[in-house]
């Protein structure tokens, strides 16, 4: 009995060593303030990128820095990545709200889509900054930008139907969230544009993949 005890304690660091290592880049919260953290809630390094969708830089940062965050520093657990928004228009709003969609599991993927498709429906948008005749109530208006600048046609590629997005549109807790993060970016973290960047609540300077790179903890190899 002693001897096949010692044999199952000698096997356990051997199991353990062989299962497989969590990819945090498959979980994503919700923060307190609204935020989707994506990575280790545990993590050493939190960066918060606050990021505007109809910013052309944000667009370009995100094309550029998705892919090496998430397989360089968020799949070990190092580094999580919150992403925060800071509102700059009713049409950053509209996307903003659709983003949310579906929750944290749907979110990224969401937030990604917006910003590769950016071109196209930023084209549409500027047709239909020129129209005079738009509603005037706020929810009814932010449909009706969802549902004439293409807003609404990528998110049905995405599975959404109309009604759903509708709903997304008139929640009042995203509302509250998107608001509250859009305050906080502006008027107390004090980003100077977006996309703006903390680590661990510092705020970085540069708003370039380039420079936020080097701020965060060097890659092992």
């Amino acid at each position: 009995m002693k001897k096949l005890l010692s044999l199952a304690l000698l096997a356990l660091p051997v199991a353990v060593l062989a299962a497989p290592a969590a990819n945090w880049v498959d979980r994503v919260t919700v923060s307190a303030i609204g935020g989707h953290a994506m990575g280790n809630p545990a993590a050493p390094t939190k960066l918060v990128e606050y990021v505007s969708y109809t910013c052309s830089h944000c667009a370009h940062f995100v094309g550029e820095a998705s892919a090496p965050l998430k397989a360089d520093y968020v799949k070990s657990g190092k580094v999580s990545v919150e992403v925060r928004n800071a509102v700059r228009d009713k049409y950053d709003l509209t996307a903003a709200l659709l983003a949310r969609c579906g929750g944290p599991a749907r979110f990224m993927g969401n937030h990604e889509a917006l910003f590769a498709n950016q071109d196209a429906w930023m084209e549409q948008l500027l047709a239909y900054d020129r129209d005079a005749v738009k509603p005037t109530e706020q929810i009814a208006a932010l449909r009706d930008i969802g549902q004439k600048t293409g807003l609404y046609t990528l998110m049905a590629k995405r599975g959404y139907t109309p009604a759903q997005l509708n709903a997304c549109i008139a929640s009042p807790m995203a509302m509250k969230q998107v608001m509250a993060m859009t305050d906080e970016a502006w008027n107390k973290v004090k980003i100077n544009g977006t996309p703006g960047f903390t680590i661990n609540g510092a705020l970085v300077a540069g708003s370039d993949w380039g420079k936020l790179q080097a701020a965060l903890p060097p890659v092992a190899r």
